[in-house]
């Protein structure tokens, strides 16, 4: 459970910005100011009881409940998992990872996720040069999207990673099936996204959110569904499978932002649900130069077996 800490702004805090005085309130717990505006982004602080935005100015003499969340151990153990590897040399890797594995440690995974089978696979010397909890990750994929990863393996890799995902330098293609029938044969949702009442998900947030950018092409139309092939220009939380929501064509199979279409549950509900048990989105490439040579990486992730299973379904569908 997490633990809940009170402040009292004083009254020299008049004027300060929430996000800066949590920062500085905070640092003797390890919190940065990244760190701090993820925990308000969460919503676990509230000023007399109320959420506020990082920019808040602070009045002085308000109570300010922080909901801290719960400390787990700094240390990442290696675990034999198995990994399917697509490239690899001295500076990185890049593997398909199944749909299923968690990127890194959180709540409720604290040895099962690829961040320990990276660990148990590239060594000890991941851990020492690339920090304890994240080694090598420099972006991730939900737990159960499959697909193409990016993992670095040396410190200069990671940080040249880090900047060339940042510079929209790496080409990250994805697989979708989604449903309905699109109007155009290809397209851009331009849309930034942010947490809107439900926590657990990313809304389209005009003003607020933060820029996002889908491009789309449709590659099959089937009766109910469409598979598109998506490719990201930004990588939000959440962002493909809530932008396509935000049109009208969530993901087949997404529990989080769309359901099979009333007319459609009896036909295909269980036959669906009993081949994947998960949004049918796929890490399909992979493109970017290599960060310390130069030379041009092309990974390709095939579709694994639940994606196409319910791929046929759908085509089969009258």
């Amino acid at each position: 459970m997490p633990l809940t800490h009170v402040l009292t702004v004083p009254p020299d805090g008049r004027g300060k910005r929430l996000d800066k005085f949590l920062a500085a309130a905070l640092a003797a717990r390890g919190f940065s100011r990244t760190r701090v505006r993820k925990l308000l982004d969460l919503g676990g602080v509230l000023v007399d009881r109320r959420q506020r935005p990082a920019k808040y100015s602070l009045r002085g003499g308000e109570s300010v409940d922080i909901a801290l969340p719960e400390q787990v151990s700094s240390a990442l153990r290696a675990a034999d998992i198995p990994l399917e590897v697509l490239f690899e040399d001295k500076d990185l890797l890049v593997i398909n990872k199944p749909a299923g594995l968690v990127t890194h440690p959180g709540a409720g995974h604290q040895d099962d996720t690829l961040a320990n089978a990276l660990l148990h696979h590239c060594g000890p010397g991941l851990e020492a040069m690339l920090g304890s909890k994240r080694p090598g990750i420099v972006h991730r994929l939900d737990k159960d999207t499959s697909g193409c990863m990016v993992a670095a393996k040396t410190e200069a890799a990671f940080r040249a990673l880090q900047a060339m995902i940042a510079a929209r330098e790496v080409k990250r293609i994805y697989l979708a099936l989604v449903w309905g029938d699109l109007p155009e044969d290809s397209g851009t949702i331009d849309a930034p996204l942010g947490r809107g009442a439900d926590r657990r998900r990313m809304d389209v947030r005009p003003g607020s959110g933060k820029a996002a950018v889908t491009h789309f092409r449709v590659l099959r139309r089937f009766s109910a569904a469409c598979e598109l092939e998506c490719r990201l220009e930004t990588g939000r939380t959440h962002q493909i499978r809530a932008h396509l929501k935000s049109i009208g064509h969530a993901v087949v199979g997404d529990p989080g932002y769309g359901q099979t279409p009333r007319h459609l549950a009896e036909s295909l509900s269980l036959p669906l649900s009993a081949a994947l048990r998960r949004q049918a989105l796929h890490a399909f490439k992979l493109e970017f130069r290599h960060p310390i040579s130069g030379r041009p990486i092309r990974a390709r992730a095939p579709e694994p077996a639940d994606y196409r299973a319910a791929r046929r379904l759908l085509k089969a569908q009258a």
